[in-house]
This record gives C-alpha cells, structure tokens and sequence, in this order.
C-alpha cells in the first residue's frame, strides 16, 4: 500500500493517473488560517491544461462505461476501505487548510464516506424498468446510461464531502470526472485522488484541476463535457447555470442560504439553545446548512438570547487541531473582513448588537483569521444581517408573534435551502412541514442535511436546475435513460403500417 498523500509546496493537478505540473506559471497563495501565514502555493490551471484533462477523460470514457456496474461497485468498495483507514489524516489537511476544528473536519470525511457507501449500490441503482408484452409480442424496458466526461466545482467550507457528493455517484454510474476544487484548499482533492487510484480506478477516470474563473469557464464552455455540478454562492450559481445551459450541459448548481430556525414557546429551552449554538457557531458558520436566524416565537424569546449571550461568549476558540477548540478561524482574511463588515452594517441600521465577535486575538494566533461568535437581536426582514448570507459566525434574531407569521417570514425570504422548528407540538411541526417553502426541513434538528441515500438541495435561489446532488436524483442527473422496445422478424406482420402504434 502506498504511503498517504503528504502536503507539498506546490500543489499541482491530478491527470491521467499522475501529478501534473502546468507551465503556465499562474499560482495563487494558500493560507493556514489559524496563523495567517502561507502555507505552500496552488498552481493555476491554464487552458491547455483544463483540455488535457478533459482529452484524458474523454479518452478513458469508452471502457470505464463498458464496466460492468458490479466491477465499477468493487473499485469504489476498495475507495471505501482506504479513506475510512486514512480518514484523520485526510481531516487534519482539512484543518490545516480550512481552519474548521478536527473533529468537525473528521465528520465531514465520514459524510463524505456515506455517499461512497451508497455509491457502492451501482448495480441495484442502475437497474432499468422491464415490461413483457407491452403489445403483441413486443417488449419494453429501459436502461439508464452514463453522459461522459462530467465536471464538479466545489466550494472551500467542505473540500472533501461535497466533491463526495458528486463523483462517487457520477464514476460508479460509468463517467468520467473532471474536479475543479475551491483554490482555497486544495490539498485534499489530490488526497482524494491518490486513494482512488490506489482503489484500482483507470487512470484518467478521475481528473483534478486547481484553478480559479479560467478553469470554470473553461470546463462550461468545452462540448466535451457533457454536465457540470457546482457548489457555492447565488451569483455564481446563477452564473454557471445559464452559461452551461447556453452551451447544451445538464448544470446542477446549488447556490447560497439564509436558513431559519423557528423556536416555538413550546420548545424545550436547553435542546434549542444546544442546536442554535452548534448549527450557528459551528465551523465559524461557514456551511450551506448553518443556521443564521432564529424566528422566536412569543414569550421564550427573551430566555433564548439570555442563554444563547451566555453560551456564545462562552465559546472556545482556537486552532483546529487544539482538541479544546470549539471553533476555528475563517478561511481567509478577506473572509474576515467581510464579515466584520456585515457586522458594522447591522449595528448601522439598528440591529441591537447582544455579542460583538470582531477584532478577536487568539493568544499564539495573532495573526490567524478568526472572529468571535457574533449574537443580534431585534433584526428586522428589511436589514441586510437578515436578506443576505453572511457566512460566518452571525447569528441574528427575529421576533414572531405566531407560527403563522413564521412561517410567512420564511416563504417570503430569497432563499430556500434549510429550515428547523423548534416545539413540542406534533400539528405545529406537522403544519410547518407541510406549508414551508424550503428544500431540507427539520423538526427538532438543527442541520437536516439528508442521508447519503435522499439527496440535498434547496428551493428558490438556493438551487438552480431540477435534480438534487446525490441520492437517487443524483443518479438521474449523472445518467440518460434509453427505452427499447423489441420485436423479432418472424412475429411481424407483412406489410407497411402508416398509423401511430398503439398497445394491441
């Protein structure tokens, strides 16, 4: 067995079964964030050697399709079997180049894990539909079968589980995959791309290309590649979902959130504190599924903001790898000021600002990007804290006076990717569920993002395309379906037949 992929100075790209270095001499620095020094370097994909990748999957195409699904499942199974026995060291690249704390990055492997485990299903996944006699002597089936050289973009906050979410499903289907990770972090990528050649992968079934806007636009407009996957902001989302549709690509692009959790007066006080603390301040609020706004309901409003005051100033913040550490840094400095910018705006237009997170010094982490677990109240729908995706430890918070009127508060905001509600009460949950206006809905869970084998993805501006990321719609997206009908020369009735066949 070869040795884990250890970090370099410079990373470079996965093509054809090998690192490949680009001439191109385009790089970009990549951050420790928990110091604020530089790491190592990524080189910058150019042109050339987006369309080497893609010539290297177009290439290996033909006979990975022609695998049977069983030998394709038993590649994925050995791809299984090593990432779970190099999990911790795939999360600690994760720490190093995110920021998030250990055991946060440990979960994101283990989710990323189930899909393979789900992708592992291939052969019962990509079972077709059989009719006998559908009319006289003529049978119909269907088949499901792969597009070809597919591509995944995928955001810096889950640099190893959301490009699990695509090319497990996407290779076990019988294409070809081309990854452009987030520039921020993109060591793990490589990682991931060693174990799965070790696993037995062809070479040039899975590719890697670091890059940035070239790579992107690069990889929409090639006719090569025949979908593309995308995680990450609205306006990009939007951006890439319109310029790969105008060029003929199935586009699955799932843009940004503002997810609610609704805190009835009936809820109990220490398990919504619990969840608003973690799903909120949890890997510095910088994922898809955080939750940045609590709609309290009635008299249980003022207790919540005690606690949560109390709980946010409370918390343990430091170097990921520091097994004390609560929450870690935010990816980068501009991140930071970003989001110390979103916290002046609130407290300009009005927001009461309960636990101001700025200018935060971590003692041995001076330098390092962090801010401090940021609590508003009495935030208003018409204030940018509240419109807009922050993504960093922002918690605000909203006053109802009825379910109704949370509900209403929800359905009218852009986004529409996860939702919770809090409360005892089985027709409150059973009408939230019914009547809300949002993909992932949680009923006394703080971050309802779907198993391995229910796909994700919002409503509204949070998603742009019809299917969902993996799970069953992942299947469908990765895959074209063929319907045959068959009939044998000796059962055909002499003569031409100028009417439209109907069942007989």
């Amino acid at each position: 067995m070869t040795a884990p992929y250890t970090l370099e100075n410079t990373i470079s790209h996965w093509i054809g079964g090998e690192i490949y270095r680009d001439s191109g001499g385009r790089t970009q620095d990549v951050f420790n964030p928990a110091t604020g020094a530089v790491a190592r370097k990524v080189e910058l994909a150019s042109v050339q050697t987006v369309q080497k990748a893609i010539a290297a999957a177009r290439q290996a195409f033909p006979a990975w399709a022609s695998t049977p699904a069983i030998r394709r499942a038993r590649v994925l199974d050995k791809y299984l079997q090593l990432l779970i026995e190099h999990r911790d060291a795939l999360a600690a690249i994760i720490t190093q180049e995110h920021g998030k704390v250990f055991s946060d990055a440990q979960g994101e492997v283990t989710r990323g894990i189930e899909i393979v485990e789900f992708a592992c299903g291939a052969p019962q996944l990509l079972k077709g539909d059989y009719t006998e006699q559908v009319s006289t002597d003529i049978d119909n089936w269907t088949v499901r079968q792969p597009l070809g050289v597919v591509a995944g973009i995928t955001p810096f906050n889950f640099p190893c589980m959301v490009p699990m979410w695509m090319f497990p499903v996407a290779l076990a289907c019988g294409n070809t995959f081309i990854l452009k990770p987030s520039e921020r972090d993109p060591s793990a990528s490589l990682f991931l791309a060693t174990l799965l050649k070790e696993a037995g992968l062809p070479d040039g079934v899975f590719n890697v290309v670091q890059g940035d806007k070239l790579a992107v636009d690069t990889l929409l407009e090639d006719p090569e590649v025949r979908a593309v996957s995308f995680v990450g902001s609205t306006p990009i989302a939007q951006y890439i979902y319109e310029r790969g549709a105008a060029n003929g690509k199935r586009v699955q692009a799932l843009g940004g959130a503002k997810n609610h959790m609704v805190v009835m007066p009936d809820a109990n006080l220490d398990t919504t504190v619990d969840g608003l603390i973690g799903a909120a301040y949890g890997s510095a609020g910088e994922r898809c599924m955080a939750i940045s706004v609590a709609v309290l309901i009635g008299d249980i409003g003022d207790k919540v903001v005690e606690r949560l005051e109390q709980r946010a100033k409370a918390l343990v913040i430091g170097d990921g790898m520091k097994p004390d550490s609560e929450m870690g840094p935010v990816i980068t400095a501009d991140a930071l000021k970003r989001i110390e910018g979103y916290i002046a705006v609130g407290v300009e237009q009005g927001a009461k600002l309960v636990v101001d997170g700025r200018d935060l010094k971590v003692p041995g982490n001076e330098g390092g990007f962090f801010v401090g677990g940021t609590l508003f109240d009495h935030v208003t729908p018409d204030m940018t804290i509240y419109q807009e995706e922050i993504f960093g430890p922002v918690l605000v918070c909203v006053r109802c006076a009825s379910l109704d009127e949370a509900i209403e508060l929800v359905n009218n905001h852009a986004f529409g990717n996860g939702v919770s509600l809090y409360t005892s009460d089985g027709h409150a949950a059973r009408e939230f569920g019914r009547r809300i206006q949002v993909g992932m809905v949680g009923i006394n869970v703080p971050i309802p993002v779907p198993m391995a084998w229910h796909g994700f993805g919002g409503w509204k501006k949070s998603l742009f395309g019809d299917m969902h990321a993996y799970g069953e719609e992942g299947v469908r997206f990765y895959t074209k379906q063929k319907s045959i009908m068959q009939r044998w020369p000796q059962t055909i009735a002499a003569g031409a037949e100028f009417s439209m066949p109907v069942a007989k």
